[in-house]
């Protein structure tokens, strides 16, 4: 008996309105022929270009909790494009998704993307526009010829880093004064501008 002065319990468990809480899944078949469809009628709509779209970058996802995972980004940088030699105004004709908002923090990402956009540039077949004019730059005719229709992941993303490695500690990182090296790095960056003014005046003062 509950304790108290509550309602007391009168919950009757009918089991006639079960149906009502039942979730069916009948057009499981027929959705998955209309997907079927659906796939084969995008890729013979962008026909010769690869059914997975526009080639997108790898890029780490925000926040710690997830920054040591890759995924594909919204679109290569412009910096990105101008170190593998690709001009920016051509890359989305070539396939190449890009986004003018996006920049690189560090050289390591820049560097990943740039290897990703050159492996890219030499798996590339350009068609012409007219055959019988081809331009500079696009694939001959024998290529063409036997040239498929690319299905699939574009290019695979890179594996991520590697989980650390744990290394005895050595004398010399003990005596290391990390600390202190962060801070004036940090220092460095902050008063870069500052300095560089006052070394123009000096030198102009002296001059």
């Amino acid at each position: 008996m509950v304790k108290g002065n509550n309602v007391v319990a009168n919950a009757h468990f009918h089991k006639v309105c079960w149906q009502n809480h039942v979730k069916t899944w009948f057009n499981q078949a027929a959705r998955k022929h209309r997907r079927r469809a659906a796939r084969q009628a995008k890729a013979a709509a962008i026909a010769p270009r690869p059914t997975a779209g526009l080639l997108r970058p790898a890029v780490h996802p925000p926040t710690i909790k997830y920054n040591y995972k890759l995924r594909a980004g919204r679109g290569f940088t412009f910096a990105e494009l101008k170190e593998a030699g690709v001009p920016r105004k051509e890359a989305r004709s070539i396939g190449i998704a890009v986004d003018h908002r996006r920049r690189n923090r560090s050289a390591e990402s820049l560097q990943l993307n740039v290897q990703r956009l050159k492996e890219y540039k030499s798996k590339l077949l350009v068609f012409p526009r007219n055959r019988a004019k081809p331009k500079a730059g696009d694939a001959d005719a024998a290529a063409l010829g036997s040239a498929t229709q690319l299905t699939g992941a574009l290019l695979p993303l890179p594996a991520a880093s590697s989980a650390v490695q744990a290394v005895p500690i050595t004398k010399e990182m003990k005596e290391e004064a990390a600390f202190h090296k962060i801070r004036m790095a940090r220092a460095d960056y902050r008063l870069f501008g500052v300095r560089q003014k006052n070394r123009l005046a000096k030198a102009a003062k002296e001059s």
